[in-house]
């Protein structure tokens, strides 16, 4: 018996070396210096920020007066929220939301050249609401927010990768 549930998981080990499974690695940037011009405000361009440096192959450059010491310049065109109604009971009231986050940017040297031309990210997420449970509510919806902060992070992350010369 016990030699059977061996023999299977050396069949499960090799069927996923065989087709090309690995550990995702930390990723290789074409730059080792990146001008990030995400507003200090940002929780999305500091999540951002974090995950670049936490690479630990890039240096992230925030003050503009250091600029020219940067390879790479990821331009901030967007950062936006949003909150809109999708539904309502019969007398009015709100029943349903849709949190939207919108994430526009572009990479480019120094020179202007174009690494990645300017490119929106658009998340969105539905929720319901109940006024009876206004304050779970808020946190949930913050929560939604954060889930959909760090799905864009991570999008970026992997575009900025995909970059291979400069």
């Amino acid at each position: 018996m016990q030699r059977r549930v061996f023999l299977l998981a050396a069949v499960a080990a090799s069927s996923l070396s065989a087709c090309g499974f690995a550990l995702r690695t930390a990723p290789n940037y074409a730059f080792r210096t990146i001008y990030s011009g995400a507003a200090e405000t940002s929780t999305l361009g500091t999540e951002l920020n974090r995950n670049l440096e936490a690479s630990g192959t890039v240096k992230v450059i925030r003050d503009v007066r250091q600029i020219d010491q940067a390879q790479a310049i990821l331009d901030v065109l967007l950062d936006q929220r949003e909150k809109t109604v999708v539904g309502v009971n019969a007398v009015g009231q709100v029943r349903e939301f849709q949190l939207r986050t919108r994430f526009r940017f572009q990479l480019r040297t120094l020179q202007g050249k174009l690494l990645i031309p300017a490119t929106e990210i658009v998340l969105h997420r539905d929720i319901s609401f109940n006024e009876s449970a206004v304050l779970a509510k808020e946190t949930e919806e913050q929560l939604l927010y954060r889930d959909m902060q760090s799905d864009i992070v991570q999008q970026v992350l992997r575009r900025l990768a995909a970059v291979k010369e400069l």
